[in-house]
């Protein structure tokens, strides 16, 4: 066969082929997977809102009362009467203890008889000292003497009333530290009186976030022995000076505690608001995204979701203020976050907000 006929051949076997693999003739079937319809994502939205939201800071501390007060005997005795117990409330000056009194008193009556008797030689004297009858230095010697007599007789009265153990204070008593019969020495403490109706508690604060507290800033307390239950406190002095071992400096809160729910010795765990934004939009803190050094959130406007670039300020109790990128009225995500991508459809559900501070 010649070159020519077998380059003839050749060429019509290579249309052949082409023709075969383009299915000349046959019906186009489209593909299964482009006829398939999306399936939307489920995800689950809340609202951003508008609130006012604290910068907070956490601390623990025990409680304590500010009016604290041991009563010591101020003079010595047998204990014959015992008038209070610990737990009940007393006033100030009101009697906790008596003490065996009767040598104080007897030595207050011969002090008030020394003192009458003087008393009336001097007003004799003075009579006598104005008809210039008797010398001025015998007049004014014996006044001198008149004076000391009143002293010494005024401190034998004290003495005889220091035999009853008053409280210096109002308050609960505390401590009961003495027996009925019990000798007690002069300065020996008998009774604790503690005023628990207003108690404090020092927070020691590292020295960096000295420059963010303030006297009048408001707080929650904490307590694990009362499940479920905040109570309000107050900063009410911040000490100006850092404790050079620590490296802190300590900020004193106040409780109102005059329903008598604590008492000095309780642990608490303080949540301090130090910075509070009005009218802020916030978030869940579960709706932020955080993608290559750009904070985010995605909205749901009807079955479609588009990603927001927000900036973030402050963070408290599940809640984040969004500084700029939301107008305060939509719909974020807060679980799915993972599976969309800008003008994904989503199948919505409503999540139970959370709670915040304010």
């Amino acid at each position: 066969m010649s070159v020519t006929k077998l380059i003839g051949v050749a060429a019509a076997l290579a249309i052949a082929s082409a023709l075969a693999g383009c299915g000349v003739g046959e019906a186009s079937t489209p593909s299964v997977a482009g006829t398939e319809r999306v399936a939307p994502v489920p995800v689950e939205v809340a609202m951003a809102d508008r609130r006012d939201i604290f910068a907070t800071y956490a601390a623990t501390a025990t409680l304590a009362s500010d009016l604290d007060a041991p009563v010591p005997a101020r003079v010595g005795g047998d204990v014959v009467e015992i008038l209070v117990e610990e737990g009940d409330r007393v006033d100030r000056n009101d009697a906790l203890a008596r003490l065996d009194g009767d040598r104080l008193r007897l030595e207050m009556l011969a002090a008030r008889a020394n003192l009458e008797q003087v008393r009336s030689e001097y007003a004799r004297l003075a009579d006598l000292h104005s008809r210039n009858l008797v010398s001025a230095a015998m007049y004014e010697d014996l006044r001198y003497d008149l004076e000391a007599l009143e002293a010494t007789y005024k401190l034998a009265r004290l003495n005889y009333e220091y035999s009853a153990i008053r409280a210096p204070i109002a308050g609960v008593v505390s401590v009961r530290d003495v027996k009925l019969g019990q000798n007690v020495k002069p300065d020996q403490v008998t009774f604790r009186i503690t005023d628990t109706r207003e108690l404090i508690a020092h927070l020691m604060i590292p020295q960096s976030e000295l420059a963010k507290f303030a006297a009048g800033h408001s707080a929650t307390a904490l307590f694990d022995s009362i499940p479920g239950a905040g109570f309000p406190a107050t900063i009410v002095r911040v000490s100006p000076t850092i404790d050079t071992r620590t490296g802190t400096f300590r900020a004193t809160a106040v409780i109102d505690n005059a329903d008598g729910d604590l008492a000095p010795g309780m642990f608490a765990r303080f949540t301090i608001a130090y910075e509070k934004h009005e009218d802020a939009i916030t978030v869940p803190e579960r709706a932020i995204v955080l993608e290559d050094d750009e904070t985010s959130v995605y909205v749901v406007t009807e079955d479609t979701v588009s990603k927001r670039v927000v900036s973030t300020g402050i963070r408290a109790d599940g809640r984040v203020e969004v500084v700029s990128g939301l107008e305060g009225t939509e719909q974020v995500v807060v679980t799915g976050q993972s599976s969309l991508r800008e003008g994904t459809k989503v199948l919505a559900s409503n999540a139970v907000n959370d709670s915040y501070i304010g």
